[in-house]
């Protein structure tokens, strides 16, 4: 398959402005293209993924991508369905630029004949005075063509500022600015990207001539079978940075991906091929307990994220912890594969039996049920079976001197800490 045939095996092509033209142009040429995003915040999250993978497929093709990071629209800011953003200060933007740039670049290949580019809108939309804006940009943008756009239209009954309003021409000079310096052609987003996208289009058209060709494309919203938001747990958002979901956690994400959405995911989020997935989507189908393609996920999402150490270190834990083989476990991996399970802090000198450790940790509600717990083999410390009522923790059960964990039954854990 073509390029554009893989994307649309994948599903990943939801609308075109010129779906010939563009066909054409990657039939005869490499060209330069981008995806954008602003920093509104100092981390991606997996929602934002989709697009900038797009983009690298494109790169993977000898396409040329161009990664921009909006130094300018973010502290602006894309009107939201209802209400207006509360603007950020320059100085937090440009951190929060700082975080991005380093996770965008993980994802793109910056050497070689094409290498990704990495841009901020910060530096050609900063030095322009209003006048200029107003002339130059806000003569070819009719306030009739802005009413018709969907992000603007939502907000006419609760309100929107100057500010967000003229937030598509913002990104309009962007496209405009990039066709102009990079010969950039091709911009890609999320689908409620598409009115800012033709905006950018407008402005191409008008300022630079009829005869010019850019076109846009824009990337399917991201859905569970279930009807539940993509990239959300009870604990929020999977974040990109492993210091706020940490690569056990999200191999954890990808790895409990329902059987209805497991394969939709292969297609839109890894780089394996339309043999594998669709051997993988066979494997759902006839062995779906074995969890292969939900495994191939997992694995090929936090390589791709975190790297091969980080998803050696998250099989570990995942493997230690289903087979109950604790001891293995490093601290570090004890405190990451048990980060939100119970947890008793233990009072130093205390030498407590396993029996009075287990009420005093709220492990067995009271001694007669911890005494049957481990008389009956239902108490493991660190993976190992305890069934001597008057044994005390020493420090050998002590795994580098800070954790101890104790499992009642199957799956019940708690983390002693020292």
């Amino acid at each position: 398959m073509n390029l554009v045939e893989d994307l649309q095996w994948r599903g990943i092509i939801y609308q075109q402005t010129d779906e010939e033209g563009l066909k054409d142009t990657l039939n005869k040429e490499k060209i330069s293209l981008y995806c954008g995003m602003d920093p509104t915040g100092d981390s991606m999250h997996i929602g934002h993924l989709l697009p900038f993978l797009t983009l690298r497929r494109f790169q993977n093709a000898g396409h040329r991508p161009i990664v921009l990071v909006g130094g300018a629209t973010g502290l602006i800011g894309d009107p939201k369905a209802t209400e207006e953003r509360t603007l950020q200060t320059i100085e937090k933007v440009q951190e929060n630029v700082k975080g991005l740039t380093k996770q965008l670049e993980t994802i793109f290949d910056f050497e070689g004949e094409n290498g990704a580019t990495l841009v901020n809108n910060y530096d050609w939309t900063s030095g322009m005075n209003i006048v200029t804006f107003l002339r130059d940009y806000g003569k070819h943008i009719g306030i009739n063509y802005m009413l018709a756009k969907d992000t603007i239209a939502k907000r006419l009954d609760t309100g929107i500022s100057f500010t967000e309003f003229t937030y598509t021409i913002l990104q309009g000079m962007d496209f405009k600015h990039l066709y102009e310096r990079h010969n950039c052609k091709l911009q890609i987003g999320g689908s409620d990207q598409w009115g800012n996208i033709t905006t950018g289009l407008e402005l191409i058209r008008k300022m630079i001539g009829e005869g010019s060709k850019a076109y846009g494309m824009t990337i399917p919203l991201v859905t569970k079978a279930d009807g539940t938001k993509f990239g959300k747990t009870e604990g929020g958002a999977i974040w990109l940075d492993p210091e706020k979901t940490s690569p056990y956690e999200f191999y954890q994400f990808w790895i409990n991906t329902a059987d209805a959405d497991v394969v939709k995911y292969l297609k839109y989020f890894t780089f394996l091929s339309k043999e594998e997935i669709e051997a993988l989507e066979q494997s759902v189908q006839e062995e779906a307990h074995l969890r292969k393609a939900q495994k191939a996920l997992a694995e090929e999402m936090t390589k791709l994220i975190h790297g091969e150490e980080a998803l050696k270190q998250a099989i570990k834990i995942t493997e230690s912890l289903f087979s109950g083989d604790i001891k293995n476990l490093t601290a570090a991996e004890i405190k990451e594969g048990f980060k939100d399970v119970p947890s008793y802090n233990h009072v130093e000198g205390e030498e407590a039996t396993i029996v009075d450790l287990l009420v005093a940790a709220k492990i067995s509600p009271s001694k007669r049920q911890a005494r049957e717990d481990v008389t009956n083999g239902a108490i493991y410390i660190n993976g190992e079976r305890i069934q001597a009522l008057d044994y005390i923790l020493d420090d050998k059960d002590r795994i580098e001197g800070q954790f101890t964990v104790i499992r009642r039954g199957k799956k019940k854990y708690t983390l002693i800490k020292y």
